[in-house]
């Protein structure tokens, strides 16, 4: 059977500029590309082993995107003064940590480590 490699989600966004903004300042995403140059409604953004595009091509929608990172508690810390907390962090039955923030078109982002610490939530 054919392999897969990878995803890279595509998101429709409402302001461009605004969630460029958003996933670099706030995720430390890289703006690889935008396009087309003369009025930009598409981005390509990199930040670590992960893709994102942004586009608006479509009107917003809603998604959850879904990161697995290295230290949720330690994103928790560096993001809960810059942008609402939406939920979280708890630590699940599966053994993650987990919280969620939006981003301002209203996609939901949750942020997610392994963990050995006790369950705070019981969903």
């Amino acid at each position: 059977m054919p392999q897969l490699y990878s995803v890279t989600p595509r998101i429709s966004v409402g302001d461009l500029e605004r969630s460029i903004a958003f996933y670099r300042d706030l995720l430390g995403f890289r703006v690889g590309a935008v396009f087309p140059p003369e009025s930009p409604t598409f981005a390509l953004l990199e930040g670590g082993r992960v893709a994102l595009q942004l586009s608006m091509e479509q009107p917003p929608g809603t998604t959850t995107i879904y990161f697995e990172v290295d230290d949720a508690a330690a994103w928790h810390e560096l993001l809960k003064n810059r942008v609402p907390i939406a939920w979280g962090p708890e630590v699940y039955f599966y053994q993650r940590r987990e919280f969620a923030v939006m981003d301002p078109d209203g996609h939901m982002i949750i942020l997610s480590s392994e963990t050995t610490d006790p369950p705070t939530c019981r969903e």
